[in-house]
């Protein structure tokens, strides 16, 4: 990291019992230990503490299914190339779809990790890749991953890509959700792009380098 991570028991070193309240918090969120993102934003303990917040109620406090939210984390961290968050999410989209270790799910995570850098992708790139899906005898609606996780790629990719999105691929990602839903995914996709940002430009996890032969999409 371009900084020196806190120690991973920080609160050793602290003086003020608002700080060590908020290192306690963290670790009450990460079951009692510390990650290289959290020791990176320990330096600003207030900014740590409204960051834990905010992120446990993304994680673990909306009413999207597990696959859905880790659809569009996985799909911010491709497109900003942050390999963190990549890396640490990656375990998770498996983990959500009904057969995680099958060849089929992992080819549709292929999809993910290297679908077009487009969200308004022309009918014949689209049907390609639907060609593709077909030809290894995936069936998206059996493997979890149907109409309604390929609307949430778009929007995440427009939402990353261009900030403004355009009415078609948003009424797409209203056709298959709740305003609460989209309200939760709109904003899992702002808070990861945030994520990434700050682990990129740190280089939370030493992944810059390391990742730097990776192909973008």
């Amino acid at each position: 990291m371009r900084l020196p991570y806190v120690p991973a028991d920080p609160e050793n070193d602290m003086t003020s019992e608002e700080d060590k309240a908020v290192v306690a918090r963290v670790k009450e969120r990460r079951d009692g230990k510390l990650i290289e993102l959290d020791r990176a934003l320990l330096h600003a303990p207030p900014v740590a503490d409204g960051w834990n917040a905010f992120l446990k109620s993304i994680r673990t406090q909306t009413t999207l299914s597990p696959s859905i939210r880790e659809t569009a984390i996985c799909r911010v961290a491709v497109l900003n190339s942050a390999w963190y968050e990549w890396t640490a999410h990656l375990p998770l989209l498996e983990a959500s779809l009904p057969t995680p270790h099958s060849p089929s799910s992992k080819a549709l995570i292929a999809e993910i990790r290297h679908r077009p850098r487009d969200f308004a992708l022309p009918q014949k790139t689209e049907a390609k890749i639907q060609a593709r899906i077909h030809e290894k005898g995936l069936d998206r609606q059996e493997e979890g991953f149907d109409a309604a996780h390929a609307a949430v790629l778009r929007y995440t990719d427009a939402m990353t890509l261009d900030v403004k999105v355009p009415d078609d691929v948003f009424a797409e990602l209203k056709g298959h959700f709740t305003d609460r839903e989209v309200v939760e995914i709109t904003a899992t996709v702002a808070a990861y792009n945030t994520v990434s940002r700050f682990l990129v430009a740190l280089d939370v996890g030493e992944m810059n380098e390391k990742f730097a032969g990776e192909k973008e999409v």
